[in-house]
């Protein structure tokens, strides 16, 4: 018996492209598109910050200062959220399964990413029950302290929890701690899943 549905947010709940936002600090720093990505990664900036380890404002600046950015906080602010896009699984699907069951939000992300979520995807989120966020609890998926907070947040054991992630690393450290777990491919093969739980 389930009685917990874990979502993962990133390519699962919303669509998301990092390309959209490389392209758009290109126009602000010397370096071409291709090369941020590889240039943020030598760094570690990114994971720190999606650990929760360095403040937004602190953030803005080490990326402005190793990217010789020309831009401002508000600017860089916009620009690192437009990498979300269309909604994968609609509102009234999270509507009548947070009626039936606990929902429960597992993501790896930021404090920026997620303040410009809450700004332009409340509706979707606000059938979540909780919402467990890498920069929150100091941990990413797949390590066991994210899982394990939000089994706790499920309120209930892991055996009784089904998660979807559309990382299959993911999936399966979620599975090593005994949660019911799929990746995710589409709306329509995540709901044949919940179906053939009962829980849809």
């Amino acid at each position: 018996m389930h009685r917990a549905i874990l979502f993962d947010l990133g390519k699962v709940l919303i669509h998301f492209d990092f390309r959209r936002g490389y392209q758009a600090l290109e126009g602000h720093c010397p370096h071409p598109a291709a090369e941020i990505p590889r240039i943020l990664g030598k760094t570690g900036l990114v994971e720190r910050f999606e650990t929760g380890l360095i403040e937004p404002r602190d953030f803005v600046a080490e990326v402005s200062r190793v990217l010789d950015l020309d831009i401002g906080y508000d600017e860089f602010r916009r620009i690192w959220s437009c990498i979300f896009t269309d909604v994968l699984i609609p509102e009234s699907m999270l509507e009548t399964l947070g009626r039936r069951h606990r929902l429960v939000l597992i993501s790896n992300t930021n404090a920026l990413h997620f303040e410009m979520l809450e700004e332009h995807y409340g509706s979707l989120l606000r059938h979540f029950h909780q919402r467990v966020l890498s920069h929150e609890v100091h941990a990413m998926k797949p390590r066991r302290e994210i899982f394990d907070a939000a089994v706790k947040a499920a309120g209930c054991p892991p055996g009784q929890c089904f998660y979807t992630d559309d990382i299959r690393a993911f999936v399966d450290a979620a599975r090593d701690l005994g949660i019911d777990a799929v990746q995710f491919e589409s709306c329509a093969q995540i709901t044949e899943e919940l179906r053939a739980r009962g829980l849809w």
